[in-house]
């Protein structure tokens, strides 16, 4: 008893004690207050008129959160879990990146909420976690207090504007809180938008200019755009050369190795995606048109002005001009612009013209679009598909660039091929496929011979809304833009 009077003494003294539990022979004594616990060993309650010895220890004693996978949008309700950046045990501020997941149309970045220690991982790699059920827990300080729906384990899934903070993978979101602000009043997520200042910081500008290109509005020019004019004929730069060596495919080398045993994979991801939308292609009755176009006068106009894209830091390919020229057709066939609901009934025109271009990548078949081409100029949708493929090939593309799409083109060419049969993309009524451009023999209009620079296009339409002359004649206006590239300054806005 005098152990204990003396321990209760020092503890009252220090004030971190409220009360003692209990008091047993036994190897350790505990007594209790919030956020501490102090332990007593037998041995160190013993003392003399000499010494008295004390022992203690500090625990910290935080609140679990189970941090749910939010709401992504696009009706997506389940995703992949692709990489953990994060394991049990370790520390996460707000903002910090937990986790890589996958759905069937984008790779997203999962970032914490949260300042805390993560306590418990939900799922395994490459395991399928639900939207609206706990992905990681994380311990928090308690005094700090939580949202109180993140204390129940079964919710619905969040609404999209309480998502989680997200990224696309690779990409920290910089930004001030002024930005941070304006982009959560417009429901506009980081992650998706370019920044352009300094480390790729995003500013007010940036937010506007895309917010600019999901309504349609034309923004004033930025005072930093420079246009360079063309260089004076005693200026010019070295101009590419004009016969480059015809490429040869070369067979990709992979070892073989014969496993004596069949083996089967379950289908994620992308793979996923294009089951889902190639199976419900096939309820479209599709009817197909194929065309050649003379490419000559457009492939010298894109030498000419290939070297000032690059001297402005863009890589200008024939893409562009097809996108842009498409858009002009829309223009006057908006039908094909347009989507089909199931029950066959109604027909919406889509008032932006939001131009997919199918890619090929690692992660397989993928379709980002560029919004709003017809506001654009070629350099604009030039610049854009710059930043689509390089986040393509990077697989970082994020769910807004791989939605929303009105139209598309799929340039088969620059694997191989002439003619295909594209299919459609669902919700959209048509697409169109590009063959290899060739150099072939043509008469012209005297009889004469002369090299021609051809390529081939095949084009795919709902049958149930669009009749094969629509088609022809929207191909043939495409045709004549391409195949006389000044014309289409006659009716650019």
């Amino acid at each position: 008893m005098a152990a204990v009077t003396a321990a209760r003494s020092s503890c009252r003294a220090a004030g971190r004690l409220v009360c003692i539990h209990r008091v047993r022979s036994c190897s350790s004594i505990r007594f209790i207050k919030s956020k501490y616990v102090c332990v007593f060993d037998k041995s160190a309650l013993k003392f003399s008129h000499q010494q008295r010895l004390f022992r203690t220890s500090a625990v910290s004693c935080g609140q679990i959160v189970q941090f749910k996978l939010s709401d992504i949008g696009e009706g997506i309700t389940e995703v992949t879990v692709k990489e953990w950046y994060i394991k049990e045990g370790d520390s996460v501020s707000q903002f910090d990146s937990i986790c890589e997941v996958q759905s069937d149309k984008a790779s997203v970045t999962i970032t914490s909420r949260y300042d805390g220690i993560i306590r418990k991982l939900h799922y395994n790699l490459d395991e399928i976690a639900y939207v609206g059920k706990p992905l990681v827990d994380i311990e928090i300080d308690a005094s700090k207090g939580v949202a109180p729906e993140e204390d129940v384990v079964e919710t619905p899934p969040m609404s999209h504007e309480e998502h989680t903070h997200q990224e696309i993978k690779g990409h920290k979101t910089l930004a001030t809180p002024a930005v941070r602000r304006l982009a959560m009043e417009n429901n506009i997520k980081l992650s998706e938008v370019v920044g352009t200042g300094k480390d790729n910081r995003i500013l007010k500008e940036d937010i506007l200019n895309y917010l600019a290109k999901q309504t349609g509005a034309i923004l004033p020019p930025s005072p930093k755009a420079e246009i360079i004019p063309p260089l004076p004929k005693s200026e010019t730069l070295p101009a590419a050369p004009k016969d480059k060596a015809r490429k040869i495919p070369v067979p990709v080398s992979r070892p073989i190795v014969f496993s004596g045993k069949d083996k089967t994979e379950s289908v994620t991801g992308f793979h996923k995606a294009m089951v889902k939308t190639m199976s419900a292609a096939l309820k479209i009755p599709h009817f197909g048109y194929c065309d050649e176009i003379d490419l000559t006068q457009l492939v010298q106009l894109r030498e000419e002005l290939k070297p000032l894209a690059q001297i402005r830091g863009v890589k200008l390919s024939f893409m562009p001009f097809f996108i842009k020229a498409a858009s002009l057709g829309l223009l006057q066939y908006p039908i094909l612009n347009a989507s089909l609901d199931e029950s066959c009934q109604n027909v919406t025109y889509k008032a932006s013209h939001n131009i997919g271009v199918a890619m090929d990548t690692e992660q397989g078949l993928i379709v980002p679009n560029v919004k709003n081409v017809q506001v654009l100029s070629v350099f604009e949708i030039a610049s854009e598909l710059n930043r689509l493929q390089s986040l393509g090939s990077a697989g970082q593309l994020g769910t807004n660039d791989l939605t929303g799409g009105t139209f598309t083109l799929s340039n088969i060419g620059t694997i191989g091929g002439t003619y295909t049969k594209p299919v459609i993309l669902p919700p959209e009524v048509a697409i169109g496929a590009l063959g290899k451009i060739q150099v072939l023999p043509r008469f012209n209009g005297k009889g004469e011979v002369f090299k021609a620079q051809i390529m081939n296009v095949s084009w795919s339409a709902d049958h149930r809304i669009i009749d094969g002359a629509t088609m022809a004649r929207f191909s043939n206006l495409w045709k004549s833009y391409l195949e006389n590239p000044a014309s289409m300054l006659l009716d650019l806005k």
